[in-house]
């Protein structure tokens, strides 16, 4: 446990439009733990996300921050915004989640432990091993999410049953490595990018099971070009890997999928 105490540990949540859950998991994730703190990066959410963050930081300066972006630039993004403020804060081990508690905060110190004692360098809350799973999800949606990270799987090669789970935790050497600046998906495709680096680079990723319940409040921000740029990213990961990082048709595939990033 000492190890627990020594280390710092942030969680990176995105933001735009949770003014009804933005207070409550915050909450939630500080009480986990007296050494977890939370970095917000709000993507100048119309209903004053931002400025609710802004409220409880000057209540709690050392565990509350918050990034204030100009407008909504995507999931992946905001996450490499937020894991590179935490590296250059030299934070041990930074997590990633999603702000409307379809990620049970108590489930954060669980990821962390694989890290901790040194069975892994990053960890993974999925639901699709034995004894994770979902609530409240429609078939289609169901269909789509393992559907998408079979698929992701086989063509790359991955040994990760749940690729596109958004509930992560990171030591920050594997941060250090994976080259954030060079990035360019976002979604369900930033997830995928992150597991195949992790994995090109050989780090020890484990899979914890988590329960996904869908969103207590707000409207899903899941689209259908999201579920197009995973399939495209999928592509232009493998077809790199085949052409040493070089292949026309992977740079073409980047390519593609960066107009799918961009659509709101």
């Amino acid at each position: 446990m000492a190890d627990t105490i020594l280390s710092r540990s942030l969680v990176v949540l995105p933001t735009y439009n949770e003014r009804e859950n933005i207070e409550p998991i915050v909450t939630a994730i500080l009480a986990q733990s007296a050494d977890l703190e939370v970095l917000v990066v709000d993507d100048n959410s119309p209903d004053g996300t931002g400025q609710i963050v802004d409220g409880l930081a000057a209540l709690q300066p050392r565990r509350i921050h918050v990034l204030h972006r100009a407008g909504k630039r995507g999931l992946g993004t905001a996450y490499i915004e937020g894991f590179t403020w935490a590296l250059a804060r030299d934070y041990d081990y930074v997590f990633e989640m999603d702000a409307d508690f379809s990620h049970n905060p108590a489930d954060l110190l669980r990821l962390r432990e694989p890290l901790l004692t040194g069975g892994a360098d990053a960890s993974i809350g999925s639901r699709w091993v034995p004894g994770g799973g979902t609530r409240n999800w429609s078939f289609a949606r169901t269909f789509i999410s393992r559907g998408g990270s079979l698929y992701a799987r086989l063509i790359l090669g991955v040994p990760v049953d749940d690729l596109t789970s958004g509930f992560k935790c990171f030591s920050r050497r594997v941060l250090e490595r994976l080259d954030l600046q060079s990035v360019r998906s976002n979604g369900y495709a930033f997830q995928v990018e992150l597991n195949y680096r992790c994995h090109r680079h050989g780090f020890r990723v484990v899979e914890v099971p988590i329960m996904f319940v869908d969103r207590r409040v707000g409207k899903s921000k899941m689209g259908r070009h999201i579920v197009t740029e995973a399939m495209i990213v999928v592509l232009g990961l493998r077809f790199q890997s085949l052409g040493g990082g070089k292949s026309t048709a992977g740079r073409a595939a980047a390519a593609a999928a960066a107009k799918y990033s961009r659509t709101p």
